[in-house]
């Protein structure tokens, strides 16, 4: 884990106050067992993987949307297929 900290480097740091329960407290004071320098290091990596969970989340809804918008729609289909008639395979 202690690897993926590249990330951090270049960017401005800024604090922030929070409450979190005693066990995630318990599990921060380990931080150095999971290869972390710093307890924000480990808040920050949760937090990126977090964000970037609920932004994959996000678009796939999306592509979902896309797909049944594209299911239900015949005159979109026949335009897509009107589209890429002649294209390579």
């Amino acid at each position: 884990m202690g690897l993926l900290l590249g990330l951090d480097k270049g960017v401005v740091m800024r604090q922030a106050k929070f409450s979190i329960t005693q066990s995630q407290i318990e599990f921060l004071n380990q931080y150095k067992q999971y290869g972390f320098k710093d307890k924000s290091s480990v808040v920050r990596l949760a937090l990126q993987q977090l964000q970037e969970k609920l932004e994959r989340e996000e678009l796939k809804k999306s592509a979902d949307l896309y797909a049944e918008v594209y299911a239900e729609d015949a005159d979109l289909r026949e335009l897509t297929e009107a589209a890429i008639t002649g294209w390579p395979e």
